[in-house]
């Protein structure tokens, strides 16, 4: 279920490869305005983020199986981010520095608050309001988003229990739905990005009441899989999606 890539023809013209020209582009006192970077350094530094939040290893692989694009274009990407220093190379893998780090969340700020938005106050699922925040994120302004974030109240994680920088988030102590026992009740909390971005599973989540805030109980477990009663039914939640789905329990 890949985001929508919003792309153009190159980048922007500047000092640094996807920047413009001008002292204050870097002044961290200076806030963060959308036209800065580029779609694409957006999009990647993004990715990035949300992988590292994932607890994944930031692989070019990974980013290029999760922007579905090809590894070619990854190694092309990564290389000019690197030399607008928004990300940084080793052994390790691939990881941003504080510029890339700023432009990220930023970005993710903005596309979580869009979601709210959009299925709070327009009433779109989550696969429809996950499809449009993608194209959202990159033209929100700052007046915009700061009254997108009054408008909904100043939330703190996004329709899908994810953190929204800038808020006054609190991780809860949270478990695996797959190490619930057999009897035990639970309360959905979060559903990493990886999820999000696995094909119909966002609309599965939804029917099935596996949102945030609804309680249920595992009634059976299977090798990883676990059948949950919630929003009335029962469902059956296969270890993929079992490993990664975060509840509080009792």
């Amino acid at each position: 279920m890949a985001r929508s890539h919003h792309r153009r023809a190159g980048p922007a013209a500047g000092n640094r490869p996807g920047h413009p020209a001008g002292g204050d582009a870097y002044n961290r006192n200076v806030p963060y305005q959308t036209p800065e970077y580029h779609p694409a350094f957006e999009e990647y530094c993004e990715t990035i983020f949300e992988l590292a939040e994932d607890d994944l290893e930031v692989i070019q692989a990974r980013i290029a199986e999760r922007l579905e694009v090809s590894r070619p274009a990854v190694s092309e990407m990564v290389k000019r981010l690197e030399k607008a220093d928004l990300v940084s190379v080793d052994d390790s893998g691939i990881s941003l520095t504080d510029d890339g780090r700023e432009l990220a969340t930023s970005v993710v700020r903005r596309h979580r608050l869009a979601e709210r938005f959009l299925t709070d106050v327009l009433g779109l699922t989550w696969t429809e309001a996950h499809h449009e925040a993608g194209k959202w994120e990159h033209v929100i302004s700052p007046a915009v988003e700061t009254a997108l974030d009054r408008l909904l109240g100043e939330p703190t994680t996004c329709p899908h229990g994810n953190p929204i920088p800038g808020s006054s988030y609190r991780e809860p102590d949270t478990r695996n739905l797959s190490d619930v026992g057999v009897g035990e009740s639970f309360t959905v909390s979060r559903i990493p990005e990886e999820l999000e971005f696995t094909e119909g599973l966002l609309q599965f989540l939804e029917d099935a009441s596996l949102v945030p805030g609804e309680e249920g109980s595992v009634t059976a477990s299977d090798g990883g899989a676990v059948t949950v009663e919630i929003g009335g039914g029962r469902v059956d939640v296969q270890p993929f999606a079992a490993d990664r789905i975060l509840v509080t329990t009792r």
